[in-house]
């Protein structure tokens, strides 16, 4: 269920810059962020959201209490993003089973490949928890880019468009730490 063309492996020293992620997620016309901590994002991503008054961030303790209420704001006709990291993702697989698989539901969710390495697919990982993230959601039906430079970020407004016209889940699996907005690493 990948995007081919997403899913091409970015070169080792490419980058992933976590601003011109921010503005994909605005353009998309997301929301809320709902967000569990996540080692991978959190200075690139997480805590820029955290202080971005044009979001609205909101942290809960559990991955799967990030489905239910990215799926109660998808009935209030509000578009929100889920993030967290592959070690979450796998512990909250029944929620995506049941909320936004079966009941077709626009979870959009931007998950972390902690300690992914840089330019190599998650499926040829050395890391067995990302190895088989594709395959499950594969498996579930639920349609997934990766994010490795900011060569892929024109993946995220259309993926998040899909997800709400079609009324079902998307993952957007972040292949590498992003640069903090305003680092000129």
């Amino acid at each position: 269920m990948g995007d081919a063309e997403t899913n091409l492996i970015a070169p080792v020293d490419a980058e992933l810059h976590g601003g011109l992620i921010i503005d994909a997620i605005k353009r998309s016309g997301v929301q809320t962020v709902v967000t569990v901590p996540d080692r991978t994002t959190a200075s690139g991503l997480l805590q820029p959201i955290a202080r971005d008054n044009e979001l609205r961030h909101v942290r809960v303790c559990k991955e799967d209490e990030a489905i239910g209420v990215s799926a109660a704001l998808s009935l209030c006709d509000q578009r929100s993003l889920v993030l967290i990291q592959y070690t979450g993702l796998l512990d909250s697989i029944n929620a995506v089973r049941g909320v936004a698989v079966e009941y077709e539901m626009p979870i959009c969710m931007m998950v972390g490949l902690l300690s992914k390495e840089p330019g190599v697919a998650p499926t040829d990982s050395t890391k067995y928890g990302i190895k088989i993230v594709e395959p499950i959601l594969d498996a579930m039906g639920v349609a997934h880019h990766l994010i490795e430079s900011d060569a892929d970020l024109d993946a995220i407004v259309p993926a998040i468009d899909e997800a709400y016209k079609n009324s079902c889940p998307i993952v957007l699996l972040i292949g590498r730490p992003p640069i903090p907005p305003g680092d000129s690493s």
